[in-house]
């Protein structure tokens, strides 16, 4: 049986922690006794844990690791692959970097591609090389003035689950929305806004072929936007406080739907998916946030290069609705990730010696 170990948890901040185990327990719980399952959390102040589940308690209540002690015991477990589900930029960069250095085979993209998606001017810089449209815009730092006209949106370079998001649809609001932005980055980027025809997250997964591999499109989800009252999407729309930590509000939202594989947006998406993914040097799989203008054009706004796999994943929903079962999405994955990068046939010198 393979060894898991679900890397979950933050060493930035609570926030972060509390948004991994929300899918991260998900994830644990839908692989059952598939896989022989390793929980391992990270805290904000770089100690490591290994509970016997994500339970606040359990966690709690297992021994605290520093660094050198948490290899150690990350050589004994005897891994066959580990699954990140950390959500701050040291849990998808340096983390899974770790983990490749100890030979490891990491499920998903490495911390560098993870590092370009988090960075979005430099991910839409990339797709637009290769020949992907994208908003114009710029970044700008603090005490820097946009040179963008309204209508216009302001975000954090850097962060997710739209932290920090407005539309700037007078000059006047410019003030206040570089204030809300840089509440949560140290840059900050001001992109024209891109009229509302529909907005949509295109997911795809690599499967072996008898040739090598393929780029699986799964069903297009769509969020049903109103350029009066709703043209873009804010943090309200994906995640909110809940009694038992963070609640995810696109779940059950009926304002997001499964576009029909018959709708003809559905191979143009696709195939832009597809070059940024190639553009982006992503692997096992990937997420983009596409607008389609009044015309029917799509266009890049961000990539989102991460997958729990737990039932409430984008990617997981994308692929239930295609038809791919949880058990068969996360078995691809980790056969891609297993088969791609060479092992490490010793543990590391550190670990050997705990």
């Amino acid at each position: 049986m393979l060894r898991v170990l679900h890397l979950a948890g933050s060493a930035v901040s609570d926030f972060h922690a509390d948004l991994s185990l929300t899918y991260a327990r998900g994830c644990l719980a839908a692989m059952g006794d598939a896989y022989e399952s390793h929980p391992a959390h990270v805290s904000p102040d770089g100690r490591w844990r290994f509970p016997a589940s994500f339970d606040p308690d359990v966690i709690a209540a297992a021994p605290a690791l520093d660094p050198p002690d948490a290899l150690a015991h990350l050589g004994r477990l005897g891994l066959d692959v580990v699954l990140p589900q950390m959500f701050c930029l040291p849990g998808m960069t340096s983390y899974r970097s770790l983990f490749d250095v100890l030979g490891v085979p990491v499920v998903g993209n490495t911390g560098e591609v993870m590092a370009i998606g988090a960075r979005k001017a430099a991910a839409k810089a990339m797709v637009a090389a290769a020949g992907v449209d994208v908003p114009a815009g710029e970044v700008l730092r603090p005490g820097e003035r946009p040179t963008v006209s309204p209508p216009a949106v302001v975000k954090p370079e850097d962060a997710d689950n739209s932290l920090g998001v407005t539309l700037v649809r007078e000059a006047a609001e410019f003030d206040a929305a570089l204030e809300a932005a840089f509440a949560h980055a140290g840059r900050v980027i001001v992109e024209e806004f891109v009229p509302l025809g529909r907005e949509v997250r295109c997911g795809l997964i690599e499967r072996a072929t008898t040739s090598g591999s393929e780029l699986v499109g799964l069903p297009l989800e769509e969020y049903l936007l109103d350029d009066a009252t709703h043209p873009v999407r804010g943090y309200a729309d994906k995640l909110a406080p809940g009694d038992g930590g963070l609640t995810l509000v696109a779940k059950d939202n009926p304002d997001v739907v499964i576009v029909d594989r018959d709708d003809p947006l559905t191979e143009r998406v696709w195939e832009v998916a597809r070059r940024a993914h190639r553009a982006l040097g992503c692997r096992d799989y990937s997420l983009f946030d596409l607008r389609i203008d009044p015309a029917g054009r799509p266009v890049f706004l961000e990539a989102s290069l991460y997958c729990s796999f737990s039932p409430a994943s984008v990617l997981a929903v994308m692929a239930r609705a295609g038809g791919i079962g949880l058990d068969e999405l996360l078995a691809t994955a980790i056969t891609s990730a297993m088969g791609a990068r060479p092992r490490r046939t010793t543990p590391p010198a550190a670990a050997r010696r705990g």
